[in-house]
């Protein structure tokens, strides 16, 4: 196939395509579409009608209830994902066959530290970024799907995780959603500043630094 160029910093035509019915889970809003040559592209390459659209900024809002006046972009729930390199051994300790991290599809991995114990992060920094823990991602059925093939082998790890880590399991004196959790939700507090990010870059080897933890792992 030829090789598509998309630029990174939207373009003033695109700017002029706006299409509306762009959805995320319950969200439904607008976008940029990025011309007929990328939607050519894509269909090809998928074999089914595709087009590619760049997000509109400002339009979708993460749980209010959870972090108030942070936005999100085309990511699932919210903009960062965190998720231990311990927490990822712990439960593949568990697994009769491990999987790989990207089954939980995490930005951000650490590692150095005990399992699970990202849970209770409250404040985390790294290089010069500040970002919030705002609450444990609880998982849907993405896991079970082998990100190279697109197919489901099993109920794994779902199953296992449902054993130790269901909302049943982590917090017992509360009503049961038959939710369960592995990972932590966050948000850059620096995304609500005069300047989002100002030039602040997160990268491999960067160390992250523990401001808060909360007083229960499972809040």
């Amino acid at each position: 196939m030829q090789v598509l160029k998309v630029p990174l910093v939207k373009s003033n035509s695109s700017a002029e395509n706006v299409v509306d019915g762009i959805s995320v889970w319950e969200w439904n809003g607008s976008a940029f579409d990025e011309g007929a040559a990328a939607a050519q592209w894509f269909s090809n390459y998928l074999g089914s009608p595709a087009r590619l659209v760049r997000f509109n900024h400002g339009v979708r809002k993460v749980e209010a209830d959870y972090a108030p006046g942070y936005n999100v972009m085309f990511a699932d729930m919210y903009p960062f994902l965190l998720l231990s390199q311990g927490s990822m051994d712990a439960l593949n300790a568990r697994l009769k066959e491990s999987v790989p991290v990207n089954r939980f599809r995490p930005n951000i991995v650490v590692d150095g530290c005990e399992a699970f114990s990202e849970d209770g992060w409250r404040e985390m920094k790294i290089n010069k970024a500040t970002f919030k823990g705002v609450k444990l991602c609880s998982r849907c059925k993405i896991p079970t799907i082998n990100q190279e093939t697109g197919k489901a082998a099993s109920s794994e790890p779902t199953d296992t995780l449902r054993a130790f880590r269901s909302d049943k399991a982590l917090r017992p004196n509360n009503s049961n959603k038959g939710k369960v959790y592995f990972g932590q939700n966050m948000v850059c507090t620096d995304s609500l500043a005069t300047k989002p990010g100002n030039g602040k870059t997160v990268k491999v080897g960067d160390a992250l630094n523990v401001l808060q933890i909360t007083a229960s792992p499972a809040a």
